[in-house]
């Protein structure tokens, strides 16, 4: 079972190099992905005269954060596993794959990382909204949650499947590319009704920096419990239970 995988970390580990290398990575990875994929946003509605919500729109913001994504999952990959998203450092949690405090380092550097970009978008925009994560007319906020939790599943059950299985082999020389494309494909199918963020870091860094947080809980409660559930299910059902568990590292 995965839960006998799980691990508290060190607390050392807290402030051991390895580690603070690893969060400065998932910090600047994390704001390469959200400035890329919140100013094409900005930018389309600059160009379109408050046009993004449109279907040209909900493409150019599909490509530029697969784009975007597929960049930021690459440069962290041999740092910090390229995480770039709580949901996704969650379900390596549960999964055994990361220890909880490494995780707690990895959603520090994450939320600053967007805080930040969204700040410098700000700011080289002269002052133009980073708009928060909204629901679409007739989206409860349920709804909402269960597109979350579904999208969710299939980013990090694509992160599992070609990142984190010991069994991947080549398949790992195109996982950046496979969650980009999987998010890409998800922002085609839920970006008209909530957003579909699939990335609680995505959704703080706007909503705390244009301080709006209208259903903001959607976008924790819906990428959590589906990243969650991916981790239980690919290491439980797929993952060979005599794979490497979690070093053991003495500080």
């Amino acid at each position: 079972m995965p839960i006998r995988n799980i691990a508290v970390g060190h607390p050392r580990e807290a402030t051991h190099p390895d580690a603070l290398r690893a969060a400065l990575a998932e910090f600047i990875s994390t704001l390469i992905f959200v400035f890329a994929g919140e100013g094409s946003g900005m930018a389309f509605n600059k160009l379109t005269h408050n046009g993004a919500n449109t279907p040209s729109g909900l493409v150019a913001a599909s490509v530029a954060h697969a784009f975007a994504l597929f960049v930021a999952v690459a440069v962290g990959a041999n740092i910090s596993g390229g995480h770039v998203n709580p949901a996704v450092t969650f379900g390596a949690f549960v999964g055994g794959n990361i220890s909880l405090l490494r995780g707690i380092l990895y959603w520090i550097a994450q939320l600053l990382g967007s805080t930040v970009a969204c700040l410098l978008l700000k700011f080289v925009t002269n002052g133009q909204t980073t708009s928060a994560f909204a629901l679409s007319s007739g989206v409860g906020a349920w709804n909402a949650v269960v597109f979350e939790i579904v999208m969710t599943f299939g980013l990090v059950y694509t992160v599992y499947a070609t990142a984190l299985d010991p069994k991947k082999g080549s398949l790992g020389t195109i996982a950046p590319i496979a969650i980009g494309f999987i998010v890409g494909a998800n922002i085609l199918a839920g970006g008209a009704f909530d957003g579909a963020s699939m990335n609680p870091a995505v959704s703080f860094g706007p909503a705390l920096v244009s301080w709006s947080w209208d259903n903001h809980w959607v976008y924790w409660v819906g990428p959590l419990i589906g990243g969650g559930l991916a981790g239980i299910v690919y290491e439980f059902f797929f993952i060979n239970q005599s794979h490497d568990q979690l070093p053991t590292t003495e500080y």
